[in-house]
């Protein structure tokens, strides 16, 4: 009786030890359902705990399976036709590869139990080119199992591995405005609503920063991307198109190379600024990788979650999108989103599918547009008649005054009255002082109080021959120069902004401004020094002399007619005009129409559209 009892137990000890997760892998008999044959237990259905992270290299694609401990699984790589492609590297003692399809070695599965985490695997391309998608069955123990998990989409070719997103597509034809086919962009609109910045990238397929937003009944997932120069890559969910009190999703670089996914949480104006919530659940990692620098994640967000005693409702409630991408993170925060960034200009229920538009940036574009007019354009004339042309046009008068005075006047009552315009409208537009760690500001604001004051001290300049007229003269000359070069150096510094999107290449035509400004300084002084040598008057040969006399510069101011060589300097002044002017309006459009290369893509686009 004994004797019975011990063989049942050995019988049932046997039988426990048999329901294990395959110890010897998966046989090639599931290669095309990859469904492990666990005695009728089927697989979980929900979210997998797992994801697969690709980091390509010289000899494929590494593939990591990771995140939480497992027993079991099987990995292969599928066109999108479904085949199986490629080979893998076996481990020993860990890995082992299978032949499928009358391949070898193209799919691979586990030597044994033991756990294992974050488990990496070789695979090698071969002669393939295209898109390929990693596919996976991971068991937890025998008892549960998931399978289907998939990994971004890679694009193989025989000079690079490029990440993509969309799991299955086809290639559309390559346009002259899209640098290169990215499947992240393939059903924006269609199938998933689709933001990016800068504004106008998505016809273009060419965002800084991007996300796509896929419902599936009450489950939300974020798809983001960066340019690869960004260490992070976010998205906030807000009920403005301005940065504060929003919920945001970012996608972090980490120091071993994979990407971490946070909720962070934005501060109100005026004290700007993003922190990590200690409570982060409401969200999943479920895919990531980064590729040729670019960080690629896919987020799960819950429908509703609290984030710093605020809820969000993705089901019921509409938000603006805000996204962003940045280069430097702090230990428990992103950096300033120096790459990239654009808030929405409608807000949206998430499952509405669209392709969204960013928010007008009119009034930070008529800002720059106002300043460049009075610096670079109304300014640099009023200057320069001020400076060299009191001897020109004598006897010729506009309401009373002289005509250079008349014409002087002008043009600064015109460079005031747009430096005055465009102050306060960047100050409508950003209700705050600017965040970014750039002096374009601070230098603004100087610039902006010194052109305030000095058409004051004109009105109540003392008269000719009077003590104080000299002061006066060495003053408003200072004060306009000064005004008039920090202005300068306050717009190539504006170039650098985030906010402006201006291509670098303009300080090109900056330099060429101020080139020209120079050149027609020297030469006009020499035909003053000239003037002043033909009179055989023994004066210096530089317009500022007489600043401590009576106000009255010209050495031919009894004469009653022109320096000699006004023809020639009028010519000077109609031909630095025609320049300045040129100069201006190509400055102004760029400005305007910020960032210039969309606007030729989304210009191309429509030609090509018209065309067809």
């Amino acid at each position: 009786m004994f004797s019975l009892h011990l063989q049942k137990l050995i019988l049932i000890y046997t039988l426990i030890n048999n329901v294990q997760p395959l110890p010897d892998g998966a046989p090639p008999i599931v290669c095309a359902t990859m469904m492990p044959n666990h005695s009728g237990v089927t697989p979980q259905t929900t979210e997998s705990p797992y994801i697969l992270q690709l980091k390509p290299n010289i000899l494929g694609v590494l593939v990591t399976i990771g995140r939480e401990d497992f027993e079991g699984f099987m990995l292969q790589a599928r066109n999108p036709n479904g085949q199986i492609i490629g080979t893998f590297e076996p481990t020993p003692n860990l890995i082992k590869t299978i032949d499928c399809d009358g391949s070898t070695d193209n799919s691979v599965t586990h030597w044994s139990t033991s756990q294992k985490k974050n488990l990496e695997i070789q695979w090698h391309s071969n002669s393939y080119e295209g898109p390929v998608t990693f596919n996976a069955t991971v068991a937890q123990n025998y008892a549960t199992f998931w399978v289907g998990i998939q990994s971004p989409t890679i694009q193989v070719s025989r000079s690079k591995i490029t990440s993509n997103t969309t799991p299955y597509f086809k290639a559309e034809p390559k346009t002259e405005s899209s640098t290169e086919f990215d499947p992240f962009y393939d059903g924006c609109g269609t199938k998933k609503t689709c933001f990016g910045a800068p504004d106008g990238c998505l016809q273009s397929k060419n965002c800084k920063a991007i996300v796509a937003v896929n419902v599936y009944g009450e489950r939300y997932e974020f798809e983001l991307k960066s340019h690869n120069t960004a260490s992070w890559v976010g998205v906030g969910l807000s009920q403005d198109d301005k940065m504060g009190d929003d919920s945001v999703i970012e996608c972090v670089k980490d120091s071993s190379g994979g990407v971490q996914a946070y909720m962070s949480w934005t501060n109100p104006r005026p004290n700007l600024g993003v922190f990590r919530p200690n409570d982060q659940r409401g969200i999943k990692l479920l895919s990531s990788s980064i590729e040729d620098g670019a960080i690629f994640c896919r987020v799960q967000r819950d429908a509703i979650t609290t984030v710093n005693d605020v809820q969000f409702d993705l089901v019921n409630t509409k938000y603006n999108l805000l996204v962003a991408a940045g280069k430097s993170i702090d230990a428990n925060k992103v950096g300033y989103h120096d790459v990239s960034r654009l808030a929405s200009g409608d807000k949206l229920l998430l499952s509405d599918i669209s392709s969204l538009e960013g928010a007008s940036k009119i009034l930070l574009r008529l800002h720059g547009a106002f300043m460049l007019a009075a610096w670079l354009g109304t300014a640099s004339i009023g200057v320069l008649l001020a400076r060299y042309y009191r001897q020109t046009w004598v006897g010729t008068t506009m309401c009373g005054k002289d005509l250079w005075f008349a014409w002087h006047r002008f043009f600064m009552i015109l460079t005031w009255s747009l430096t005055i315009a465009g102050f306060i409208l960047i100050f409508v537009e950003l209700k705050a002082w600017s965040s970014e760690d750039n002096p374009h500001a601070i230098l603004g604001i100087i610039t902006t109080i010194l052109c305030f004051i000095q058409p004051i001290g004109a009105y109540f300049r003392p008269h000719p021959g009077t003590s104080k007229r000299p002061i006066f003269n060495w003053l408003h000359w200072l004060c306009g120069n000064v005004a008039h070069i920090l202005a300068i150096v306050t717009i190539f510094f504006a170039v650098r902004l985030t906010k402006a999107e201006l291509p670098e290449w303009m300080d090109w035509i900056l330099v060429g401004f101020v080139a020209l400004h120079v050149i027609i300084h020297i030469v006009l002084s020499i035909l003053n020094a000239a003037s002043e040598k033909q009179a055989e008057r023994r004066v210096t040969s530089f317009p500022m002399k007489d600043l401590g006399g009576s106000g009255r510069t010209s050495a031919y101011s009894d004469r009653g007619g022109d320096a000699p060589y006004s023809k020639l300097r009028k010519t000077l002044l109609a031909l630095y005009i025609i320049l300045i002017l040129c100069i201006v309006i190509v400055l102004v459009f760029i400005s305007v129409v910020a960032p210039v290369e969309a606007f030729w893509d989304k210009v191309k686009s429509q030609i090509q559209t018209d065309g067809n």
